[in-house]
């Protein structure tokens, strides 16, 4: 431990204090933080600290101690100079707070150490915290942060998870458990409600220990492996959780009629529009497994126009949405089945195809267009319209003719 006179001496020679708040909490840095963080409310935090007296020697030390000093930040377990005091602080960072009576122990003090009114001189090292978030707002399930996942994004309602985790009652007993990671969709409401509550919080890699309270136990997770046969109803859970990747889920039309899960993830930014040329491959399936179509292979990709009819109306929409490269599963409701003639699939609640969009070429703006181009597209957009009016199909005729207007 440091001789009480090295740290007088680094308190008067140190960088000028500052002031925290407005009741008399000052504070003099002696070692900057590795990092821009500060923690907040609820975090679990780890510090090392030393306590004198304003005139008088340190009484107490956690470094004598040789363990941290650990405490929930904002939840009243310490004076108040230490919830305000310790949230300005970075990891690795080290000061000296000057805690006034009001912010400490007051008029009662803390006998035998602290008299009446005493003020006090910290010298506090910000060891580390673990990032403690209350998903619920109101204390039902709190997440605290064993290990950062990776970049910022976190799963949406409608995406699939794959997770591994382990729940247990407050006695230590193990409710469920999963010996192999389980994937599920959020929108179904697999597992318990904690569980998929938490998982929209976290990102890639990240683990963390969540602490439930029994009012949102009503539901267990659905168990993989259970060492026991207790099911409790009024217990406290503690889950831990972690989120080893997801899949993205876009629901095409908003009404989840049309489901694009993406497998893996395009190029660049552009997708293709009405009238673009594509290359695809797919598979189409029943939900039993029942292939009902195949289009394309690497060596040859299936080619056709986006919007034009030429496929599944609902598969269609989807590759509107895709990127190149882009491989997904798009599930499509029956009501885009009108096309099979087999009326035992139509009873089916969906189709689903696996597809990657292989290229695709876009049509040149108007706005682009020479006068020549114009003209040509012009002719051609009328031809198009016309040979759909003669088959009968009205409403793609219309659009061609349309696009003849715009392009005058």
């Amino acid at each position: 431990m440091e001789s009480c006179e090295s740290k007088i001496k680094a308190e008067i020679s140190g960088p000028p204090e500052m002031s925290i708040g407005n009741q008399g909490l000052r504070k003099r840095i002696l070692q900057k933080g590795n990092s821009w963080k500060t923690p907040i409310p609820g975090d679990e935090v780890e510090v090392h600290y030393t306590v004198r007296l304003k005139h008088g020697e340190y009484f107490d030390s956690s470094r004598d101690k040789g363990t941290p000093f650990r405490f929930k930040l904002g939840q009243c377990e310490v004076i108040k100079g230490w919830d305000e005091g310790i949230a300005t602080m970075k990891k690795g960072e080290r000061a000296i707070f000057t805690v006034p009576p009001e912010l400490a122990y007051g008029e009662m003090g803390s006998p035998p150490m602290v008299p009446p009114n005493a003020t006090l001189i910290f010298d506090i090292e910000m060891v580390s915290w673990s990032s403690i978030r209350d998903i619920t707002g109101d204390g039902g399930i709190l997440k605290k942060i064993l290990k950062e996942g990776e970049g910022c994004a976190t799963p949406k309602d409608a995406d699939e998870v794959l997770v591994t985790y382990v729940a247990t009652t407050e006695d230590g007993i193990v409710v469920s458990k999963c010996d192999e990671p389980v994937e599920f969709s959020l929108a179904d409401g697999y597992l318990c409600p904690p569980i998929s509550k938490s998982v929209k919080t976290m990102r890639k890699g990240e683990t963390a220990e969540l602490s439930v309270k029994s009012s949102y136990c009503s539901r267990y997770p659905k168990e993989c492996h259970s060492s026991n046969d207790i099911t409790p109803t009024d217990s406290k859970l503690t889950i831990h959780l972690e989120l080893l990747s997801w899949k993205n889920v876009i629901d095409v039309m908003g009404n989840k009629k049309i489901l694009k899960k993406i497998i893996k993830m395009g190029e660049g930014f552009d997708h293709p529009n009405e009238g673009s040329l594509v290359k695809v491959i797919y598979k189409g399936k029943l939900e039993d497994g029942t292939v009902l179509e195949r289009k394309g292979s690497i060596e040859q990709p299936f080619e056709y126009v986006c919007l034009e009819e030429q496929i599944n109306d609902g598969l269609d929409r989807a590759v509107v949405t895709m990127k190149k490269g882009e491989q997904a599963t798009v599930t499509v409701s029956s009501e885009f089945l009108q096309e099979i003639q087999n009326k035992e699939w139509l009873h089916t609640a969906s189709i689903l195809y696996d597809i990657m969009l292989v290229n695709f070429t876009k049509e040149k703006p108007f706005w682009k267009m020479d006068t020549q181009e114009k003209l040509q597209a012009c002719q051609r957009k009328k031809n198009e319209g016309n040979a759909f009016f003669k088959a009968g199909r009205f409403q793609l005729a219309s659009k061609k003719y349309e696009k003849e207007c715009n392009f005058s």
